[in-house]
């Protein structure tokens, strides 16, 4: 069952784990990123791997994909990872957002599908709902929304693309966290930010009273959730059709998190409290019942996960 698999951005943070564990499991990755938030760095374990061909080339280049297919007929299974991650970049610049969120994902789903190519995954997100308020957040709850970013907008347009044409899957993932998430990147979450204080000796620093809550979900079950999409899964779950949800559907407040990141580092037990920032939305978690009838469950606990990635940034700090 080895697969030729296409991972877009797999210098990025989940890119790389998603190929380390594609060349584990002996398939063959042709990888294309173009270091615009991603980091060579993030490749060194599988950089030189017998099975994994690295391009550094943009997915908005015309003909990227017929190029890598006449160089590696074999390719059949695409994961289409690569984006404007910045949600305050994309405000800044709308139309290369669209350009590289929507437009170029649109033009890969249709010539992966005149290839012939039998699987594409993409990556959603949660910022497709806007500010949703009704917990938990169901698929179709997108259809309403009135998303809060040129970001949001365009990758709301590339599901509702791939949904359209019955053919490839888009995974909306919620929180992600783990390692090589860069605490230093803008576009970083408040966890990694939250490690980089503990490591650092530093009070957490929470914008608002703290009980905001977010469904995170650990790295590795964002792996294993493409791997089940894409039919690749060990156990056999997949392959997916359509929009689905990615989370634990638990959330955990702001609050809990920088106690249990304090506990588990050097931080000052006290946290220090600024305004609420406009904008940021009081919860999120994701009805994730759809995902679940397929077989996908997270497995890794927010404490577990927590710990990992504290052990990560302690050794790579060192």
């Amino acid at each position: 069952m080895t697969k030729t698999c296409l991972v877009t951005g797999c210098a990025g943070f989940i890119g790389s784990h998603l190929t380390q564990s594609l060349l584990d499991a002996g398939n063959f990755v042709v990888g294309v990123d173009n270091f615009a938030s991603g980091y060579a760095h993030n490749m060194e374990n599988f950089n030189d791997h017998a099975g994994f061909t690295f391009y550094e080339r943009s997915i908005a280049e015309e003909g990227l994909l017929t190029e890598l297919k006449q160089s590696h007929p074999e390719l059949d299974v695409i994961f289409q990872l690569a984006a404007v991650v910045s949600v305050p970049y994309s405000v800044e610049h709308p139309e290369l957002t669209m350009q590289v969120n929507f437009e170029a994902n649109r033009d890969m789903l249709d010539a992966a599908r005149e290839m012939g190519i039998s699987r594409f995954v993409f990556a959603g997100s949660a910022a497709e709902y806007g500010n949703e308020d009704r917990l938990p957040v169901k698929e179709e709850y997108a259809e309403e929304a009135e998303q809060l970013s040129p970001y949001g907008v365009a990758k709301y347009k590339s599901s509702v693309y791939i949904e359209k044409s019955g053919y490839g899957c888009s995974l909306r993932f919620f929180n992600i966290f783990g390692p090589r998430q860069d605490p230093t990147s803008q576009y970083s979450g408040v966890i990694s930010r939250f490690v980089d204080f503990g490591l650092a000796g530093k009070n957490m620093v929470i914008f608002g009273d703290g009980e905001q809550t977010r469904d995170f979900l650990y790295v590795s079950d964002v792996v294993t959730s493409y791997l089940i999409a894409a039919g690749l899964d060990e156990l056999g779950r997949g392959p997916l059709t359509g929009i689905y949800n990615v989370g634990t559907g638990s959330g955990r407040s702001v609050r809990e998190l920088a106690t249990v990141i304090a506990g588990l580092t050097s931080a000052p037990e006290d946290i220090d409290f600024k305004p609420e920032r406009a904008g940021d939305i009081k919860h999120s978690r994701a009805d994730v019942s759809k995902i679940s009838a397929e077989g996908f469950k997270a497995e890794v606990s927010f404490e577990d996960g927590l710990a990992h990635t504290v052990e990560w940034a302690e050794k790579s700090q060192s």
